[in-house]
């Protein structure tokens, strides 16, 4: 029996270091550090991803339309092919005569907007109504009360418009004159307001022969 006690001392020795071990083993397994990589650590909250907003495409600019020419000259003839219709454009002015070749006649201007559109007056009621487009002018004259629907195509000189103003032996002299584009003329001369059919005019010179007195027409222009 006095032999037995110190084997029962050296178990409880043993006993007693696999307890230390084992408390100190499972004490190191619950510690943790703050690292990112702690199992304890909690996740960073993931980051809301901003939404792209699309910006809007620009509105494509609408291309002005095109204006009418600052310089240019129109002739043509009625519809019914009785009379002549002359129109002379500067900038955003325009002057315009009609013309049967007899006794009927109208001088008349206004203004011309930019799509082309026009609408000349003249005296007692005269009126022009007409549109520019693709080299010509295509509208309506009344005077009156009757109307003449007219095409004037873009005239190149000598084609045009004329007009002369002058007195002679004491009588006043008023002509206009219309050239077309294929050289044929269209005019009326007023002499102290008496019309008449208007007498050749050179359109190379604006000269014209009225009763033996040479005479100058210019081309008219607002």
């Amino acid at each position: 029996m006095k032999r037995s006690g110190p084997l029962y001392t050296l178990l409880g020795g043993l006993l007693l270091a696999l307890f230390m071990l084992s408390l100190n083993a499972t004490t190191g397994e619950g510690s943790s550090s703050y690292g990112e990589d702690s199992p304890g650590a909690a996740s960073p909250a993931p980051t809301s991803a901003k939404p792209t907003v699309d910006s809007p495409s620009p509105t494509p600019t609408e291309s002005p339309s095109k204006k009418p020419p600052a310089k240019a000259e129109y002739a043509g003839r009625t519809d019914d092919d009785t009379s002549a219709v002359s129109i002379s454009i500067r900038d955003d002015k325009a002057i315009a005569y009609f013309c049967d070749g007899h006794n009927t006649e109208s001088w008349l201007k206004g203004d011309v907007k930019d799509d082309g559109s026009m609408h000349l007056t003249g005296k007692h009621g005269a009126k022009l109504d007409g549109k520019l487009a693709d080299k010509k002018v295509r509208g309506t004259v009344d005077i009156d009360k009757k109307t003449w629907g007219f095409t004037a195509d873009k005239a190149t000189k000598p084609s045009g418009l004329y007009r002369a103003t002058t007195e002679v032996r004491g009588a006043k002299i008023d002509g206009g004159w219309i050239v077309l584009p294929d050289g044929k003329q269209v005019g009326i001369l007023k002499e102290d307001g008496t019309a008449r059919k208007a007498p050749r005019l050179d359109p190379e010179t604006g000269t014209v022969m009225v009763d033996g007195d040479r005479l100058t027409a210019r081309p008219v222009v607002p």
